[in-house]
This record gives structure tokens, sequence and C-alpha cells, in this order.
């Protein structure tokens, strides 16, 4: 019997750092989060980072903490629920970190009769600290407790025509009436050695100027390739005309070489370049979080105006909208139908 799992980034339990902490352990001490050795790692988050980062980060999920709880998990339980009556196989959500745990959505499958499932993690581009290490996890836990089960995966969806569709559409949507002088995809960032490290040709990642255009096997898992092909269809469907849009990247960590150009000091660059309304949409997401609702839609926000912007818009992630939800049943849908 076949069966779906759609998987996303996680959330803590509430925005109290008690319980901020072990979230932010269990996903710092990835190893594909931060690719290191081990005691350097656990030097690094429990030495370091695990003093002070979760009063900060809980602070941050106040703000943008919802009555029913994190607004990544309840989008997602909401999307859950719209793709499950579309559908003709049973299908269970999981967090990469936090609950509903990983262990558990597949636990739900088994006890369903599911021993085909297709792992659906929630990300459109392909990255190291994201796709890679959901399946890797889910391969673990297979082995482990249901050695019977059989996995099958979905690929990037960064340029799959009905993904960008419904993307172009609802960043249409939400600039009606808004007359911008620039439009921002700014999308999440990850270490420049991640890109180098998923380089299947092992020589083609150059992180220049060239080498996201030039056709290369790379490109199946390169996330840089995917951010800029995600941006060049949804203007090419839009008619967006070159300068009027640009790509930036979010959510750095100190002490590294991240993906550039940065996204707050792009921001605070472009009201001196005569932009003062400017839109920001995050297409690395497919459901609100931390990163697009206080990092951007607050923090970039108060930024901007700051360096003399005068408008300011964030564009909401796909998240449960009928559209969406439909991709995502038809998506499963094809894949669940028997095959000749």
């Amino acid at each position: 019997m076949k069966g779906v799992l759609l998987v996303n980034l996680g959330s803590p339990q509430s925005p109290d750092p008690k319980d901020v902490k072990p979230y932010l352990d269990e996903f710092l001490m990835d190893r594909y989060v931060i690719d290191v050795p081990f005691l350097l790692r656990a030097l690094l988050v429990r030495g370091i980072i695990l003093r002070k980062r979760p009063a900060k980060s809980g602070a941050a999920y106040k703000k943008i903490w919802w009555e029913e709880g994190s607004p990544l998990i309840v989008i997602s339980k909401r999307m859950h629920e719209k793709v499950k009556p579309r559908v003709e196989v049973p299908v269970s959500l999981a967090m990469r970190y936090g609950q509903p745990s990983i262990l558990n959505g597949l636990q739900e499958l088994y006890d369903q009769g599911v021993r085909d499932v297709l792992l659906f993690p929630l990300y459109p581009q392909h990255a190291m600290a994201s796709t890679v290490t959901i399946l890797v996890l889910a391969e673990e836990l297979r082995k482990k407790h249901f050695p019977d089960m059989k996995f099958t995966s979905v690929p990037a969806f960064y340029n799959k025509p009905d993904y960008i569709k419904n993307l172009a559409d609802s960043i249409k949507k939400h600039l009606e009436g808004f007359d911008y002088d620039h439009l921002l995809f700014s999308y999440h960032g990850i270490p420049e050695r991640h890109i180098r490290k998923t380089d299947v040709t092992k020589s083609h990642c150059r992180i220049d100027n060239q080498c996201c255009v030039t056709p290369s096997p790379a490109h199946e898992f390169c996330y840089r390739h995917q951010c800029f092909e995600t941006t060049r269809q949804v203007v090419e469907l839009l008619g967006i005309p070159r300068g009027k849009y640009s790509e930036t990247f979010q959510s750095r960590l100190v002490g590294d070489k991240w993906l550039e150009p940065y996204t707050d000091v792009e921001i605070n660059k472009m009201p001196e370049k005569g932009i003062k309304k400017l839109a920001v949409v995050t297409p690395a997401f497919v459901a609100d979080c931390l990163e697009t609702l206080e990092e951007i839609a607050m923090e970039a926000n108060h930024q901007f105006k700051e360096h003399g912007g005068e408008e300011f818009l964030a564009i909401p992630c796909l998240n449960d909208s009928d559209e969406w939800s439909q991709t995502v049943a038809n998506w499963i849908n094809d894949w669940a139908k028997p095959r000749v």
C-alpha cells in the first residue's frame, strides 16, 4: 500500500527559552546543518551558541507566535488537512526537528498498512541542510524500525511549472495595488561550502557569475542555481523587467562564508538608490515561519524604513492556499496512480 509523508522544518514547542533550547540543540547539532566534526560542533553549539541563543530566539519566536501555536506548524497542518481529501492514499505530516517527528509520521503510515512511502520534503530547492538531512534521517529510521518499507522521494520542485505558476500567481495577487519600485527574492542562506559539497561533478560550482547559468549535471543538486532559476522563471511569467528585481540570501551565521549578496545589507542600501517602495518574497519556504515573519516582515521592514524607505510589503508564502494544496495533491496522485 502506498502513502505519503510530508516533511517541513519544525519549530519549538513554545517560545519559552526552555523549549527553544532543545529545539536549537537538535537543529544545530545536525551534521548537515553545521557540517564540522562532532566534537567541534558540540563545542560550538553546546559550549557557546546555546548559552545565549535560546533567549534571543525565544524573544523572536514570541513576536510571531500565534494563539494556535507556531505559525509553521499551524500552516503545515492546515495544508495537510486540505491535501488529505484530495488524494487516494494516506498522507501524514512530520517535522525534521521537534514534533510531530519523522519517526511518528512513518509509524502512523505503517500502522495504516503503508509499505511504499513517498517522502515529500516541503522545500522547493535542494540543500544539505533541508532536503538531504530529511532523506538521510528517514532512511536511518527505515533501517532501524521499518525494514520492509520502501522509499521514493520528491525531487526539488523549484522549476516545476505548477509550482512556478502558484508562486507567480501569489506574487501577482499580493502586488495588486502596491506600486513597487523593486521586487526582492530573498532566499535562505547556506554556507558556500555546502554548494561545493553537493556538486556531483566536483568541479563545476565555482560560485561565480557563470557556473549557475552554464548547463551542468551539478544543477540537479545546486541550491544556488535552483534559487536563480526559480526567480528567472517567475519574473519571466510575470513580465517583470530586468532591473526591477533581484535576489539575495538571508539568515547567515557569522564566522563563515555564506552565499551573497546578503539580504539585510542589500535592503539597507536600497533607499539611497531610489528604491522607496519594496516588496519581498521568500521562495525558499512554502510556509511562513520565523525567517519570513520576524526576519523579513518585521526586522527587514524596520531597517528599510530606518534607512529612508517608505513602503515595505512582505509577500506571504504559499502556505495553505487552495492552489498550492491542490498542486501538492496532484503530484501525490500522479505518483500514486497504477503504472501500466
